[in-house]
């Protein structure tokens, strides 16, 4: 009996036990079916979004994209969520939206956020390092080698070039390691584009850059540049490519020779080298034409695209047949686009027929601009607005020209405003593009009297200055405000333009009633003595020069730029100037009337466009300093970007200890302390409104050479931007002064003040002070202890400098200009 009951209760428990497991392999069954649903799902999405991206739809291709990664996120299915963000990133390519393609693919790799951070900018060799670390540790998967790919195209066009270079390069490597197929053409292609863009980068920099040093490294770098892309791309052409690829690399290769052959007529005109690559243009056009049928091959809006670049190739060619056939390529071209109904196509196939057939170049710029606007393409807008307005000019109609460079400029406001130009086949280059259109609105504006011109040339040139500094910075829109939209200008007297239209100099003071008092004086009278001056004060000799050879030129400044406004400004009070070109490297306090220098009277700031962020006090109270300094040789001397020959600044200790005494709370670091590690740490520890660097620091018109020295490296204007964004997020309050004690400009440099700018607007400061060149030591420790006295004293910023240089200038020893004259602030004056 007890037997039989054993069993029964085995038997129960053996059932309850098997219907668990029937169950479980129920509730499995449907598991793996809805998996297998969704799997499904997201396939279908995923070859939705491909036919809506043929079919240009990248929008919808990139909505149906991110439903399909939900879907594989969901399901747990990483492969699916890699190769559908590497979709997404297809679409936002072609929305013109390369900074969240560019995120999309380090998702997809699962590599770090820093490689496509814009605001960093030459890789250090650890980073490098790093990188190639990261990509040589992915599996090279079908997915992950489709993302590499994809992510050394996207980081070219957001111009992050070294990256791209590395990427494509290790790419490289990996598919020769593990596979055994040929060699890549299209990556060999996307990293024959990033070479060539790397020299048009170089070749850009040595148009505009003047310091001589720079000069001379651009100058040896770019034929090495131009000749690493040029071996590639002849690579691409031998190989056994698909038609698209060959056909865009010597697309691409034909544009190269012909941008090389240009720098080298403008520079050197070696007429061997020149023969040798007129003879390779040559080759490589028959050889283009000879297999046209190219052309026809490629899908319609990569055939318009094609017959686009070939057609602006051929015309900066000087024969007349290939000018007529470029004129049939664009035709073609033109044809095309209006077969797919592509609006954007035709507008561009319109403005490029403008460019090449001068008797109808007008219809065709309007006809494009029309075209463009009507689907609100303000990119493709603004460049055959700005062509439009360049043709009215040269006719005469100045009417015209002054409106269309007014829609312009506000379609490139809107531009910059919007960040979606990242495209290097469309950006704008600042000074060939954008600093012309700027200046000659400004020109024709005052030249025709336009109603309220002064006003209008004003906020143009506060425009204009606010491109050009973020411009510099490629950093996106700044916060800053006007100042105009600041009560009562917050007790500035005066905000005074100086502004170079080369032929003359238009010179504007604003007052706080909104009325503007406009002087134009030849620039013939102010040009040499700008130079003169700007040599003397560069030249390392200066603090031997008399003050004699300095007065001359200072007083001619004076009596063009300040004695004709003079009327209208108070005998003493506030100036902020708003300096072009040239006059940013010039202290206008060293303006002389014949009795007195400028800054005996006013004290002044500087700003870029007017536009500072918004002023406020600095109560000395609450004030904290970070205060750091470099005493002895370090490491950082010898870093590449750094000016050569470098050594220890003499009386650091003993302006930092004189800091610490004027300020209420502070922390010190010097030398080995004084490192980069150390100095975000201190950052994000703590709230400082006073940051105060007594090491060198150096000025640059090129970024990565703009900034100050740490003990092991120099912290660029775009790095301490974001050690200092990093520290804005935890803590509240803005920096109110940042001081760098011991600076230089970069020999050449007539435009320290945007260096300077530069450094404020990335350290989020309301003022800088900044020296434009590196000063005696002993001089600048009493400069300093005066300064911070009058700060502590309640006394506004500018004024505080202003009374610390009069105070200088009565000590004997140190009454040259070179003590007391190198001293700028820029920004806020309170």
């Amino acid at each position: 009996m007890i037997k039989w009951k054993y069993w029964l209760k085995y038997a129960f428990l053996s059932l309850i036990a098997l219907s668990l497991v029937l169950s479980q392999s129920s509730l499995s069954l449907a598991q793996t079916a809805k998996k297998e649903t969704n799997l499904q799902q997201a396939e279908l999405l995923i070859q939705i979004g491909k036919k809506q991206f043929n079919q240009g739809q990248a929008a919808e291709a990139l909505d149906s994209w991110q439903q399909a990664t939900k879907i594989y996120r969901q399901i747990q299915d990483p492969e699916g969520v890699s190769g559908s963000l590497i979709n997404q990133n297809f679409a936002l390519q072609k929305l013109g939206l390369h900074s969240q393609a560019c995120k999309r693919l380090l998702e997809a790799l699962r590599l770090e956020d820093w490689i496509c951070d814009t605001t960093l900018t030459e890789l250090s060799n650890q980073e490098n390092l790093e990188l190639t670390t990261l990509i040589r540790k992915l599996k090279l998967t079908p997915t992950n080698l489709l993302g590499l790919k994809s992510l050394g195209q996207v980081l070219r066009l957001v111009n992050k070039l070294q990256e791209s270079e590395v990427v494509l390069e290790q790419t490289l490597t990996l598919t020769k390691e593990t596979t055994s197929e040929n060699i890549d053409n299209d990556i060999l292609l996307s990293l024959g584009n990033t070479k060539h863009s790397i020299y048009q980068r170089a070749q850009e920099e040595y148009k505009w850059i003047e310091e001589p040093l720079y000069r001379e490294t651009l100058i040896k770098s770019i034929p090495q540049k131009a000749k690493e892309s040029i071996n590639i791309y002849q690579i691409v052409e031998n190989n056994n490519a698909h038609i698209n690829i060959k056909l865009q690399a010597q697309l691409n290769h034909l544009d190269l020779l012909l941008e090389f052959n240009e720098w080298l007529t403008d520079n050197f005109k070696p007429a061997d080298i020149q023969i040798k690559l007129n003879q390779q243009i040559q080759t490589l056009i028959d050889i283009i034409l000879q297999n046209a049928s190219a052309f026809s091959q490629l899908t319609k809006e990569q055939s318009i695209q094609a017959k686009l670049k070939f057609a602006k190739s051929l015309s900066r060619i000087q024969n007349t047949s290939l000018h007529s056939l470029a004129i049939q390529y664009a035709t073609s071209a033109l044809e095309v686009a209006k077969s797919i109904n592509s609006k954007i196509l035709e507008s561009k196939s319109l403005g490029t027929l403008g460019l090449l057939d001068s008797e109808k170049s007008q219809i065709y710029f309007e006809k494009a601009v029309n075209l463009a606007q009507s689907i609100n393409n303000v990119e493709t807008a603004y460049e055959w607005q700005r062509q439009l307005g360049n043709l009215y000019q040269k006719q005469g109609n100045f009417p015209a020209a002054i409106q269309v460079y007014g829609a312009a400029i506000d379609n490139v406001t809107q531009i910059r405003n919007s960040l979606l130009l990242n495209n290097l086949d469309a950006q704008l280059f600042f000074y060939e593009k954008v600093e012309p259109m700027y200046r000659n609105y400004m020109r024709l504006l005052i030249a025709e009297k336009y109603p309220h011109f002064e006003h209008q040339v004003v906020k143009t040139n506060q425009q204009f200055q606010l491109a050009q500094l973020e411009d510099y910075l490629k950093c996106g829109k700044l916060d800053l405000v006007a100042l105009d939209k600041i009560g009562n200008f917050a007790g500035v007297s005066a905000i005074i333009h100086i502004i170079d239209l080369d032929d003359t100099i238009e010179v504007f003071a604003q007052l706080p009633d909104s009325s503007i008092y406009h002087h134009s004086v030849d620039s013939k009278l102010v040009k040499d003595h700008t130079q003169a001056l700007l040599s003397i004060l560069q030249n390392e000799e200066l603090v031997s020069n008399s003050e004699n050879l300095i007065i001359p030129h200072s007083q001619a400044l004076h009596k063009h730029l300040i004695e004709p406004i003079k009327k209208v400004l108070p005998s003493s009070g506030t100036l902020v100037f708003v300096l072009d070109k040239s006059f940013q490297s010039l202290p206008m306090s060293i303006l002389h009337d014949g009795k007195d220098y400028l800054f005996q009277h006013y004290s002044s700031s500087e700003t870029l466009g007017s536009r500072v962020r918004r002023p406020q006090a600095l109560h000395q109270e609450s004030a904290n300093a970070l205060i750091g300094g470099i005493s002895t040789f370090a490491p950082s001397f010898y870093d590449p970007n750094v000016l050569k020959g470098l050594k220890p600044l003499p009386d650091v200790e003993a302006e930092i200890a004189d800091v610490k005494k004027q300020t209420n709370s502070s922390i010190a670091l010097l030398n080995e302390e004084f490192n980069t590690q150390r100095l975000i740490q201190e950052l994000n520890k703590k709230d400082f409104n006073i940051i105060h660097l007594t090491t060198h620091a150096q000025f640059s018109s090129i970024r990565t050479r703009t900034g100050f020295l740490t003990w092991n490296e120099l912290v660029n204007v775009n790095r301490f931007g974001t050690f200092l964004k990093n520290q804005a997020q935890i803590h509240q309050d803005a920096i109110e002064l940042l001081v760098l004690s011991a600076c230089q400009t970069a020999k050449g440099n007539k435009m320290s003040a945007l260096g300077i700018a530069g450094v404020a607007a990335q350290a989020g400061a309301r003022s800088i002070l900044a020296t434009l060149w590196l000063v005696d030591s002993k001089s600048s420790v009493v400069l300093m202890n005066e300064f911070y006295k009058n700060l502590k004293n309640g006394i506004p910023k500018a004024e505080a400098l202003r009374l610390a240089q009069i105070s200088l200038m009565s000590i004997p020893e140190y009454n040259n200009p070179y003590h007391w004259a190198p001293y700028l602030l820029v920004g806020s004056w309170l």
